[in-house]
């Protein structure tokens, strides 16, 4: 008998739309809940976004997070289609939303409202700033919050114009923190500690949060991040990327014993003879020059060779791949991390597995309005 999956039975509204908001639905989902998509006549805009027109209604981005959802069409704007959403709200265990903060309360759907009423209900909105503050109304996307956040002076180098990071970096850690949020709620309420909860997720939040590794000494000691390019967080020179002969590569050498490993592959081993390379901070402080040496020497041989050597001492490194690459992996066979849906297409997982009972769902996304789909277990 297959094991339940942890959220079997859970029945979840989603009003939310895009990414951030969809993606804790989609977690829920994959983990067995019962997701019921509310969407306006014209559907969630992430359908539409591709540039090819046979994809309109289900571009890829969108099909990624929706599977195992079903699709109901309401237009909240009528006495009908609020009188709807209410009973799927009313019928629900967890309800999420991403409108701007006070959308759904004008509708007459609002947390406070719909608690009141439905007090076992569990709450979550997203948003970019939050339910309060100053900057609550104000609107937010991805690349918005990357700036306001100071991520995009975190990669490339000090005098680099500022860059975004090349995939919705913020909608998917606040979707992931989302998700995290909504089951600890649901364990409180299991518990008994509290009857329902209101969640309040801001994207600004999410992504300080996310950058955590530099917020934390920034708030500690007041040291302001500084751009390394692709150097490590330990600014060891000797964990940084470069050229090879044909490719590239990333070596992790921080501590003193794969430093050593590392510059004994290389032929450099000498170099740890010498008072400016001897420790870790002087390495640190003559970084560019030891860096220099490990560059000539790593533009002899391909990529590849280099990290079977490096592997085979124990020093972390890979050759730099495109994403097609690394889903190509053999390591990647076997750990359900793609799960292939009934119409063909292939999605990721939710990327963690369990003994009994995982993530996964054999359900497609929906089209436009479809009819309930059921998760199963993977």
């Amino acid at each position: 008998m297959t094991t339940p999956q942890a959220l079997a039975g859970l029945k979840v509204a989603d009003f939310s739309h895009v990414v951030a908001g969809p993606l804790a639905t989609h977690f829920l989902a994959l983990n067995g809940a019962e997701v019921t998509k509310i969407e306006p006549p014209t559907g969630d805009p992430l359908r539409n976004y591709t540039l090819d027109p046979a994809q309109r209604g289900m571009a890829p981005p969108f099909v990624g997070i929706n599977a195992g959802k079903s699709s109901v069409v309401l237009d909240l704007k009528t006495p009908r289609g609020r009188d709807q959403a209410e009973a799927i709200i009313a019928a629900s265990d967890v309800v999420v939303e991403n409108f701007r903060p006070g959308v759904m309360a004008r509708l007459g759907l609002g947390a406070k409202a719909m608690r009141a009423k439905y007090p076992h209900l569990i709450w979550c909105a997203v948003s970019g700033f939050g339910q309060t503050g100053p900057m609550a109304d104000v609107a937010a996307m991805d690349q918005i919050v990357q700036s306001l956040a100071g991520v995009m002076l975190l990669s490339g180098q000090p005098d680099d114009p500022a860059m975004r990071v090349g995939f919705p970096l913020v909608d998917t850690f606040a979707g992931l923190l989302a998700a995290f949020a909504i089951q600890t709620a649901l364990v409180q309420r299991e518990r008994g500690l509290v009857r329902g909860q209101e969640i309040d997720v801001a994207m600004l939040d999410a992504a300080l949060v996310m950058m955590l590794s530099v917020v934390n000494p920034l708030l500690i000691a007041g040291e302001e991040p500084v751009r390394t390019g692709n150097r490590g967080f330990s600014r060891a020179p000797t964990s940084d990327t470069f050229a090879c002969l044909d490719g590239a590569i990333t070596i992790g050498a921080v501590e003193d014993a794969h430093v050593a490993r590392a510059l004994g592959v290389l032929g450099l081993s000498d170099l740890l003879s010498q008072p400016r390379f001897a420790d870790r901070a002087q390495r640190a402080a003559h970084a560019d020059a030891l860096a220099g040496r490990i560059a000539a020497v790593l533009a002899t041989r391909p990529a590849a060779a280099w990290e079977a050597a490096f592997r085979a001492v124990g020093v972390p490194a890979a050759r730099v791949q495109t994403t097609a690459e690394a889903l190509a992996m053999p390591q990647l066979t076997g750990r359900d991390l793609v799960l292939t849906l009934p119409d063909g297409r292939r999605i990721l997982n939710a990327g963690f597995r369990f003994a009994t009972g995982g993530p996964g769902t054999t359900r497609p996304a929906p089209a436009l309005g479809a009819g309930a789909a059921q998760t199963t277990t993977s």
